[in-house]
């Protein structure tokens, strides 16, 4: 896997061994999908960054900053996934942060996985997620919960796993946002107790105003006449079949996708 990447601005830099990233998962991190030199979801992504800064009582690194070594790292690939991790740097051992912060910034480049194509087939994962408050919808470093959840499974035509929290509440996939269409109304899972606001769940909810935040129970979920999964990498992704229950794509997802098209992935259509 060939990638590029600066550390703090720089390509012969190293991250310590005592980052409080490496060591506490301190940090938070973005995946952003770019066409050329475009970056359809950035301003999506800054705004996610910097309200998860503000909440983890980080620095927010310049936004310009950040673009200037995206557009970097990624010069000459036609389409990259920017990786931006920010970390709080060094700090004294044990668990108290230091006093002021000096964040370490890593922008990184790779090769991007194709948008998905056909639709998925989604398994109902054994790990539960962790309710956590302070930290639901940030998309912070510590993501054990989704290596446990993916490592559940190694059958290839399975794409994706549905996460519940510990009351068997739907909160997503593994890598992904859900959306389902329940006796005519659509619902995404609330993630004010655990889980990712992913930006493209932001695009799809701004887009889709009539979509409601709510509770998704396993059995709701398993009725559901339309399923789709959104990912700021990969798109958006008609389910066909969720533990045995199959779906077909309908309006709403095809609709998402055209708009998809609009902001200028490339993908093909369900």
């Amino acid at each position: 896997m060939t990638v590029r990447l600066l550390v703090d601005g720089r390509a012969d830099a190293a991250v310590s061994a005592l980052d409080r990233g490496l060591g506490y998962g301190d940090g938070l991190f973005e995946s952003i999908r770019m066409i050329g030199t475009t970056a359809p979801l950035w301003s999506r992504h800054m705004q996610r960054l910097g309200e998860s800064c503000t909440r983890l009582h980080l620095p927010m690194p310049d936004a310009d900053q950040l673009w200037g070594e995206a557009l970097q790292v990624s010069r000459g690939m036609p389409q990259a996934v920017i990786r931006i991790t920010l970390t709080r740097g060094l700090g004294e051992r044990g668990y108290a942060p230091p006093p002021t912060a000096r964040p370490t910034r890593i922008v990184a480049a790779f090769a991007p996985p194709p948008m998905h194509r056909q639709p998925l087939r989604l398994r109902l994962c054994d790990i539960r997620l962790a309710e956590q408050p302070a930290l639901a919808g940030m998309k912070h470093l510590n993501r054990l919960e989704q290596v446990l959840a993916r490592a559940e499974w190694n059958d290839p035509s399975i794409a994706e796993g549905v996460l519940c929290d510990g009351h068997d509440r739907v909160i997503s996939a593994t890598m992904a946002n859900l959306f389902a269409c329940v006796d005519g109304q659509w619902l995404t899972p609330s993630l004010d107790r655990c889980g990712v606001a992913g930006v493209a769940r932001a695009e799809v909810l701004a887009r889709c105003p009539w979509i409601t935040v709510g509770e998704l129970s396993l059995a709701a979920l398993r009725g559901a006449s339309e399923v789709f999964l959104s990912s700021s990498v990969r798109g958006i992704a008609p389910v066909q079949s969720f533990d045995g229950h199959d779906c077909r794509p309908g309006d709403v997802t095809r609709q998402l996708q055209q708009h998809w098209l609009g902001l200028g992935f490339s993908m093909e259509l369900a």
